[in-house]
């Protein structure tokens, strides 16, 4: 008897190792489904929205915003441009978009960071946070840094929508060749492109300045000298007169007697 049922329960378990990997075929396939439309369909018109809001709603100014951000020059990989981008996104919504609190701005960026949270799940990341491979300071105005921003989520958006799984991409060589090229080879790379320019302002005033010292000084040295020219010439005036007496009176000593 035990070993009749031993026996008959021997076909249920071969029955259902095979069904259960069935099920878990289909669940994983689901749930693959699920993630892709949930990675294409993530970012919304109403996202890029939002962004634009922000940017019409920022007063035109010459101040700039200092920014970390993906130096594009360094990275061409539009995949791993994004990739980098994303999470330096992050940072920025976080650090530097402040707006008064229940604001229309203010309420916009809430939104667009919770989207960069629930996108996290249609990346991979390759690198480290310290990692600072492909990325350098940026001096921008709010309006330049919203756009770039705005391009960011409208580029991600086209690419999800294309292939979901695209961001799983192994970026690390791209990351590697940037670090090598941006830290050894050419440490003049870091320079920002808006230094030449403050430079100019400020040695602009510096040169302005010398220029009036010096003309002050040369101003003072001829005022001064033509200040003393009528002391010598009234000196100079009564000098001949003594001296052609003196020569008279020599005259008349040598005049034999």
């Amino acid at each position: 008897m035990t070993s009749r049922g031993a026996v008959g329960r021997c076909p249920s378990s071969s029955w259902l190792g095979p069904q259960l990997l069935l099920v878990c075929l289909l669940v994983s396939r689901s749930i693959a489904k699920e993630v892709s439309e949930h990675c294409s369909h993530m970012i919304g018109n109403g996202h890029l929205q939002f962004l634009q809001q922000l940017i019409d709603s920022q007063m035109q100014t010459s101040c700039q915003i200092v920014f970390e951000f993906v130096d594009k020059e360094q990275l061409d990989d539009p995949v791993c441009y994004l990739k980098k981008a994303f999470f330096l996104v992050q940072d920025i919504m976080e650090d530097t978009m402040r707006f008064k609190d229940n604001t229309p701005n203010a309420n916009a960026t809430e939104r667009l960071q919770e989207l960069s949270l629930r996108l996290k799940s249609c990346f991979t990341k390759d690198y480290d946070e310290q990692d600072k491979a492909c990325v350098r300071t940026f001096r921008e105005t709010p309006l330049q840094m919203l756009e770039k921003i705005k391009n960011i989520f409208n580029e991600t958006k086209n690419l999800l929508e294309k292939d979901w799984n695209i961001f799983s991409k192994n970026c690390n060589n791209s990351f590697a060749k940037c670090s090598s090229q941006g830290h050894q080879a050419n440490p003049m790379g870091s320079i920002d492109p808006q230094l030449p320019g403050f430079v100019f302002h400020l040695l602009v005033p510096s040169i302005i300045l010398v220029l009036l010292a010096v003309g002050g000084l040369l101003f003072y040295r001829w005022k001064w000298r033509s200040h003393r020219e009528p002391q010598t010439s009234d000196s100079s005036v009564g000098q001949p007169e003594g001296s052609l007496l003196t020569q008279d009176e020599d005259r008349q000593m040598e005049l034999p007697v």
